[in-house]
């Protein structure tokens, strides 16, 4: 009997907005802060000019967006919006300085103006279109129809290292929602599970939070047990209830991999040769004080031309002309894909390509145009597919196959080697202790803290949660910002303990507690009670996405 041939195939791009909690009110100018600020500048604020661009030109577009916990808290503090403007009137003066520096290099001097425009442009955005508050921007694009906005688990723990403690889990889970409904006034309908990283009982905390999807790698699904009848191709049903769509590696690849992606043509900016690296101290104030301060500026003048020091100039209109042929060989390659799918389906083919959202202008500068002209190319034009959200998905098709899938992640070889690793493994005896000390206390307190003693526990569960970012392990295992991540995690597990032995003694010491809520006020009420077994608070009505 012939297969019934499809309508359309559905593609669903996911973005995945999220860094780690770095704020440091004890430092006048802190290096790992420009980390939110550069993904500000090349990332957010880029997105949410196209997305403003798409609807003013009547472009109907569909996407998923996840922005962690931690992002929006970091999005909406007052602290760091300030030095976040005073970061871009640096780059300004920066960017004048340069733009007078190369008047006789012409090729320089027309980037140096161009960073300059681009300098101004964020800053007018970012004030005056935005009024500093992204969350509440990004939320407008939900609001329209354009966005699925999807809920992270709260620190962007690595939450199979956490299976021996399910309340820790849960608090992860639970916590993520309790902050999404803070921030965008409805329950999420999906999540984004950290590093994609599933083990069973996950989905569990996410059907008590009211999780209907979430994503993980294609692995973790084709070794589901039974094996899926669609391969990757199709969600399917968690015998707990959350769907699980599963992460197809083509699409994924052409764009993310810089060896064998787009990224990593010869046309495209160099992310590494920045100006604050190279050129003398004296040309880089005031950005860059010393040589032990040296840092990135957002200025770059060479373009990728292989691995020799020596590199060409950056040519935008080179770049622009490289994108174009990319943005139609990647829709070209999505309608071969589905053609083939929906000969071989007798349901309709669903494409999930998720990525870490600051690929597009943080590390990859043309990404988001890049993005902007896929989106184009598929509404203006017709194709085997339609841009979609795994939740529209699954509400189409509410019947679907029940595959419990295996234990995988994103990561370097689908497993926990990133996160568990000789660099990295010691920190997870102090995690376990500290959570372990954490549901003692909430078992103890749950229904009889007092004011102070409440006050105590929630720093606790703040601590500890931060301390349980998958982050830390990750830079450890890469070297990246080895030392400051290794400081962050035995300080957070220092502060836990100092105010476990208050609360367990009875001494507790105001000074300190105030202390460790002004280093860190993340979450303004973290449900300790999680910690206990506490069930979670009834859903809110979820509002159209």
């Amino acid at each position: 009997m012939p297969i019934e041939r499809m309508e359309k195939g559905q593609l669903a791009l996911i973005l995945h907005a999220h860094l780690p909690y770095v704020r440091h009110p004890e430092h006048d100018d802190f290096l790992e802060e420009d980390w939110l600020f550069e993904a500000i500048t090349e990332t957010y604020l880029p997105l949410l000019e196209m997305f403003e661009r798409l609807v003013e030109d009547g472009i109907v577009f569909r996407l998923t967006m996840s922005l962690t916990p931690t992002l929006c808290v970091m999005l909406r503090d007052e602290l760091l919006i300030s030095r976040y403007l005073r970061y871009l009137d640096r780059r300004i003066e920066l960017a004048r300085h340069e733009a007078d520096r190369t008047r006789h290099e012409p090729l320089a001097h027309d980037l140096a103006c161009f960073y300059l425009q681009r300098f101004e442009n964020c800053r007018r955005q970012f004030v005056d279109r935005w009024n500093s508050d992204l969350v509440t921007a990004f939320n407008s694009f939900r609001q329209l129809g354009c966005l699925e906005l999807i809920a992270c688990a709260a620190t962007h723990g690595f939450l199979p290292l956490m299976d021996q403690f399910p309340n820790s889990v849960r608090a992860q889970v639970l916590i993520g929602r309790d902050i999404y409904r803070e921030m965008f006034g409805i329950d999420p309908a999906g999540m984004w599970v950290p590093e994609c990283a599933y083990t069973r009982g996950v989905e569990e905390a996410m059907q008590e939070a009211n999780i209907r999807w979430f994503v993980i790698d294609s692995h973790g699904l084709m070794f589901g047990h039974p094996r899926p009848r669609f391969a990757i191709y199709a969600p399917t049903y968690t015998p707990s209830g959350p769907a699980a769509f599963a992460r197809d590696r083509d699409s994924s690849k052409q764009i993310w991999s810089a060896e064998e992606g787009y990224p990593g043509d010869p046309a495209y900016r160099d992310f590494y040769r920045d100006i604050g690296m190279e050129l003398p101290i004296e040309s880089l104030a005031p950005v860059v004080r010393d040589e032990e301060h040296r840092r990135f500026t957002g200025i770059k003048y060479c373009r990728i031309t292989g691995r020799s020091p020596q590199k060409e100039v950056y040519r935008r209109a080179w770049a622009l002309g490289a994108l174009d042929a990319h943005a139609n060989d990647f829709v070209r390659a999505r309608d071969e894909q589905f053609g083939k799918l929906k000969q071989a389906m007798n349901l309709e083919p669903i494409i999930v390509s998720p990525f870490d959202a600051e690929l597009f202008g943080h590390w990859w500068y043309e990404g988001p145009e890049f993005l902007n002209l896929v989106l184009r190319k598929v509404a203006c034009d017709p194709h085997e597919f339609r841009l979609g959200t795994p939740g529209e998905y699954l509400a189409r098709h509410q019947t679907l196959q029940i595959v419990a899938p295996t234990a995988s992640s994103w990561g370097h070889k689908g497993y926990w080697e990133v996160w568990l690793d000789e660099v990295n493994a010691w920190i997870y005896p102090h995690l376990h202790m500290a959570t372990r000390r954490m549901e003692e206390m909430a078992a103890k307190y749950a229904n009889t803290a007092t004011d102070e003693q409440d006050r105590v526990l929630r720093q606790m569960c703040r601590e500890l949660l931060l301390a349980q970012a998958s982050d830390w392990a990750f830079l450890m295992k890469t070297g990246t910002a080895r030392e400051y991540a290794t400081k962050r995690t035995r300080e957070h597990i220092l502060r836990f303990t100092r105010l476990y032995e208050q609360l367990q003694a009875g001494r507790i010491d105001p000074d300190f507690i105030a202390g460790c809520e002004w280093r860190n006020p993340l979450f303004a009420k973290p449900e300790w009670r999680y910690y206990a077994g506490h069930r979670s608070p009834s859903p809110q009505k979820t509002a159209p996405t």
